[in-house]
């Protein structure tokens, strides 16, 4: 059974930091694009970063030189260390699996999300 769970999220203030983490179980982690994805009240669900299977990674233009991902794939595990946070980052973080290599390709999973806000 594949299993996305995030952690990490919580309240900070602008201009903090944190660092959200998803352990995943149950799928061939090296074989998967990484990726958080974020969602804000009355909006769509947007790219945050992902990192291929290769380590190339992606980011949404508006975390952009605020955000790093990286990944370990020895402990399943893909982090998003965001910097320099402000009030519009305030969502639920979620983490997704996609497969890139045979023979996961195409295989989506998602995890349950981790709520980050950003408020004094």
């Amino acid at each position: 059974q594949v299993q996305l769970v995030e952690s990490g999220g919580g309240l900070v203030q602008p201009g903090g930091s944190l660092r959200l983490s998803c352990a995943a179980s149950g799928l061939m982690f090296s074989h998967y694009t990484m990726g958080w994805y974020r969602q804000a009240p009355g909006k769509q669900r947007e790219l945050v970063a992902s990192i291929t299977s290769g380590d190339g990674t992606n980011y949404g233009d508006s975390v952009k030189g605020r955000c790093t991902i990286s990944r370990d794939n020895a402990k399943k595990t893909v982090y998003l260390q965001m910097n320099s946070l402000l009030p519009e980052d305030t969502a639920v973080y979620y983490c997704n699996a996609h497969g890139d290599r045979w023979p996961v390709n195409d295989f989506d999973a998602w995890g349950q999300g981790t709520l980050v806000t950003v408020s004094s």
